[in-house]
């Protein structure tokens, strides 16, 4: 099982027992802006999921992994997506679940532990994410860790009857591991 152990939390591999918890966060409406959302997800969709999250990142394309704290608190998510093996590259999104546990440098830390395990032990070149303009939160922490903003997408998601943009932020791997 994969863990990536930082000084206030880790990540985890998915684990049967994590169904209600992604279950909770998968419908919950006001996050839907950041995954595309548009339509709840029904337990049995999840647990199909779970069933499948053991598979390798280079066969799925993915890998999601749980923010905990040293308590063994499920906090959030953080995944790689769009795995691309060939051209060294992976996009990367990261939430925290409860507004308590925001702004406490979680999001960072996991941000950190996964980036280097990216760079580290995928031997990935780039990191990619998509932010959209009214989430400063996440502006502030990629650019924080480094990404760098490489375009403005212009009305890109459509969300409660207005187009919003998108940044496109980037990280290239300059350091030889």
């Amino acid at each position: 099982m994969l863990t990536l152990k930082g000084e206030h939390i880790y990540l985890r591999a998915l684990e049967p027992e994590d169904l209600s918890f992604i279950h909770t966060i998968e419908n919950d409406e006001s996050i839907w802006e950041i995954s595309n959302t548009i339509t709840p997800y029904s337990k049995y969709l999840i647990k199909q999921y779970l069933d499948q999250a053991h598979k390798d990142i280079f066969e799925v394309k993915q890998l999601r992994l749980v923010i905990c704290n040293y308590k063994h608190q499920a906090m959030g998510m953080i995944d790689v997506f769009d795995f691309d093996f060939k051209n060294r590259r992976a996009g990367i999104g990261v939430l925290i679940k409860e507004t308590d546990d925001r702004q406490k440098g979680n999001g960072k830390e996991a941000l950190q532990l996964l980036t280097s395990y990216c760079f580290k032990h995928l031997d990935l070149h780039q990191l990619y994410c998509n932010i959209s303009e009214n989430n400063t939160a996440s502006l502030a922490l990629f650019k924080n860790q480094g990404f760098k903003e490489i375009g403005l997408k212009k009305d890109w998601n459509y969300l409660n009857g207005q187009y919003k943009n998108e940044y496109l932020f980037q990280l290239i791997n300059t350091n030889v591991y």
